[in-house]
């Protein structure tokens, strides 16, 4: 039997007449915020929807978002650009689109913590594996993260690593 393939109703002559004009997509108006600091421009729209629930297996689903992000320089040149789909159990009155953006924003202050303990501590590769050592050995990169905020965290490392007298006497010990 051979199969037949139609084309959309925009370019399809018998269809044109009963479809609908498209009123923008699923998506709602968008909130976009812009930020400019560290010698960038950063743009972030959030549009969010509840179109597709009835199409997703996802548990809880009360509602996806896309967040489209735009970098460039204080010239207007670009930079990076990315679009990321989110999945979430918060419906439209707990999170409309600003809160989503920034909820979305702040799970990269929880990555930057991570990245800093395994890419600066190693945290990874950690040898220690055995009853209490690896709560206590999270707890004391975590002070040694907090004490070093107020610089750079490797270089404040490699400074203390020359000089271990001045923890001594920064802690008051």
């Amino acid at each position: 039997m051979p199969t037949r393939s139609w084309r959309s109703k925009g370019t399809n002559p018998h269809c044109r007449k009963t479809s609908k004009p498209s009123s923008g997509g699923i998506f709602p108006p968008a909130h976009t915020t812009r930020d400019r600091g560290h010698g960038r421009i950063e743009t972030r729209t959030v549009r969010a929807s509840t179109a597709l629930n009835g199409y997703l297996t996802f548990p809880h689903v009360q509602q996806v978002f896309q967040l489209e992000r735009t970098v460039t320089d204080l010239s207007g040149n670009p930079l990076r650009h990315e679009v990321a789909n989110y999945i979430t159990s918060l419906s439209t009155q707990e999170a409309p689109p600003e809160r989503l953006g920034s909820l979305a924003r702040g799970q990269w202050t929880i990555e930057s913590h991570h990245w800093i303990r395994d890419g600066v501590y190693d945290e990874d590769r950690s040898q220690v594996r055995r009853g209490s050592g690896p709560r206590a050995m999270a707890t004391l990169r975590n002070l040694a993260i907090s004490l070093l905020r107020v610089r750079n965290i490797a270089q404040a490392l490699r400074v203390l690593g020359r000089h271990p007298d001045w923890l001594c006497a920064a802690l008051g010990v």
